[in-house]
């Protein structure tokens, strides 16, 4: 395959040969595989490259809930959208529930980073904001049954919040537990969603062009969260860190 497209070679004649298309694009391009990832589990960063990565990637956590409503508004079908709005709530909460951006801020707190500072995403990437924004952009412009298939990606998760989990506490006496919360719901929702939308891929789209649309969307998505940690690396390991972006406390 190429960095866009799976190779027109790879047989899409079937449901079970997408799937097998895809947990190849998870087994090969998702970015759990990243250096950028296995430093962070492995606890080769230091506090200010932590923070860096919470700081940036608030802003797809919080962009999510945001780009499910853009999927909601693609569909007349109102099961499809009754599926979908849970995701919703399961990022910005209810009223007496915490939400997965909640819980995301009680990691960057946890971390030592001003609340009002994270939230106001002034401090991230100028990558991180276009790549979260491309994705907003992709599933409000392209085909539904595309907007769908760019949430696969949840079919790869929960293995990576384990190792998250485990590695960041593990290794970093700044990190404990709680805040550590984000990630263990996440094992439980993201195995859920991605069941829904693994079905669905399959039942929808019924011709090899369709699959091929299917696949290549789960490729474009790999690529969105790959460049993230793109401009992780290049900021905060390499040390470029671009005009106005965080800048780490001397540690």
């Amino acid at each position: 395959m190429s960095a866009l497209s799976i190779d027109a070679s790879v047989p899409l004649d079937t449901a079970e040969q997408l799937e097998a298309a895809l947990r190849e694009i998870g087994a090969t391009r998702y970015h759990s595989l990243h250096p950028f990832h296995k430093l962070l589990h492995g606890g080769k960063l230091n506090k200010g490259q932590v923070q860096a990565w919470a700081l940036n990637r608030y802003y797809y956590q919080s962009t999510i809930p945001i780009k499910d409503a853009v999927v909601i508004s693609r569909f007349r079908d109102r099961a499809t959208r009754i599926e979908w709005r849970h995701r919703i709530e399961d990022h910005d909460g209810d009223i007496g529930n915490e939400g997965g951006i909640e819980r995301w801020l009680k990691l960057t707190e946890g971390l030592g980073l001003d609340s009002a500072y994270v939230e106001s995403t002034e401090g991230i990437l100028p990558a991180t904001r276009f790549a979260v924004e491309a994705y907003v952009h992709y599933v409000r412009d392209r085909s539904p049954l595309e907007a769908i298939a760019s949430s696969l990606t949840e079919l790869f998760a929960p293995n990576l919040h384990e190792e998250r989990i485990s590695g960041m506490l593990k290794h970093y006496d700044f990190v404990n537990a709680d805040i550590m919360s984000y990630f263990k719901r996440r094992l439980t929702q993201a195995p859920r969603d991605a069941d829904f939308a693994l079905q669905y891929v399959k039942e929808h789209a019924t011709s090899p062009a369709e699959r091929r649309l299917v696949a290549n969307a789960l490729i474009f998505k790999t690529n969105v969260l790959w460049v993230q940690l793109d401009a992780l690396y290049h900021a905060y390991v390499d040390g470029h860190v671009p005009p106005g972006a965080f800048v780490p406390a001397a540690n």
